[in-house]
């Protein structure tokens, strides 16, 4: 009769031992209670308990003031009011001046792990967006003041109109994905990127492309923004076509995966990264992890692996605008030859 019990009892909790190692789905709006102005931390406190695995749907608000929307031309009542909120309730700010949704602490995500972002569906809370005048070459901009010119999109046909009449069609992503770096950095800018990701301003990692981020402090403390409907390569003039956006992000702690700098992949391509405040450095450190990932990923010695890299790989700059530039390097997997997602096959695997 025990074993019996012992059965029973164990038949009974199978279903909610079951509800709990399902992933959960959860949306995370943004409110004054919800953003970190400005900067990553370790010390940062969290708004958000997920579990590996667990997708959340994420608001985020451009990086922009209502009077500076209102100063370019943009309607007071297509302002949104949970960026009046924010912008009215949210004292504490910076050092950088990014708006950016978190922080998310990731149930199991420790110092050494690598924290797999899947970036499921982006959409558009707004129909407007603006670009600013500043960046690599600010003598262009004129005298100041500088002012933004608001941009509209239009979300069904995915093209935003620039100057009136110019056409360009819309690829959306988040400038800003990052978690929080270690503890000794203290209150870091969001400004620059680095090894915890941040603001990359990569135009790569849309819909679609997963990124991995070393994780640097308990829970990984992931932040998300600065939403661009647009942007070239390099984002120049330091603005891309900035706008809200709501994003879906699955989330997934790896304990088998060791990266220092951030890589990331598309449906076709693998990715390294590099920042740095200078350019050369970036490139190198940009080059370097694609060494190491060729070598990793397929067995070369460093001397095959550089080579492949020069004539199957591209490298091309991000921006060059934030503090650090951010470099990135991408190569076909199906030269590469491996996805790294969670429970991925490799490339041509049945």
């Amino acid at each position: 009769m025990r074993v019996l019990s012992v059965g029973l009892l164990l038949a009974s909790l199978a279903p909610a031992v079951a509800a709990q190692s399902r992933p959960h789905f959860h949306h995370l709006a943004a409110t004054p209670e919800t953003v970190a102005w400005g900067y990553y931390s370790a010390a940062a406190k969290p708004v958000l308990r997920v579990q590996s695995g667990d997708t959340v749907e994420v608001e985020t608000l451009l990086t922009n003031s209502p009077q500076g929307l209102e100063r370019a031309g943009l309607p007071p009542n297509e302002v949104q009011q949970s960026l009046r909120d924010i912008t009215t309730k949210v004292t504490d700010k910076g050092p950088g001046g990014h708006i950016l949704t978190g922080p998310i602490y990731v149930e199991g995500a420790e110092p050494g792990d690598v924290l797999e972002v899947r970036i499921l569906g982006i959409s558009f809370p707004i129909a407007y967006a603006y670009n600013g005048c500043g960046g690599f070459l600010p003598e262009n901009c004129g005298p100041p003041p500088h002012h933004s010119q608001i941009i509209p999109l239009d979300t069904v046909h995915m093209m935003a109109t620039v100057d009136s009449t110019i056409q360009i069609p819309m690829h959306p992503f988040f400038g800003s994905i990052g978690d929080a770096p270690p503890p000794d950095s203290g209150r870091l800018s969001s400004n620059p990127p680095g090894t915890h990701a941040g603001n990359m301003d990569n135009r790569s990692l849309t819909v679609g492309t997963t990124l991995y981020i070393p994780v640097h402090a308990p829970g990984a403390l992931l932040e998300i923004g600065d939403g661009h409907a647009g942007q070239g390569d390099g984002e120049v003039d330091q603005t891309a076509i900035e706008t809200s956006l709501t994003g879906r992000l699955q989330v997934i702690v790896r304990k088998d995966l060791h990266f220092e700098w951030p890589r990331a992949e598309t449906p076709t391509d693998l990715m390294t990264m590099g920042m740095d405040k200078d350019l050369t450095q970036a490139t190198r450190v940009a080059v370097q992890q694609m060494i190491d990932l060729l070598s990793e990923q397929l067995g070369l010695p460093r001397d095959k692996a550089y080579a492949l890299a020069s004539v199957a790989a591209d490298l091309k700059i991000a921006e060059l605008v934030d503090g650090n530039v951010c470099v990135y390097m991408t190569i076909s997997k199906k030269i590469a030859g491996q996805s790294f997602k969670a429970g991925a096959k490799p490339a041509g695997g049945s």
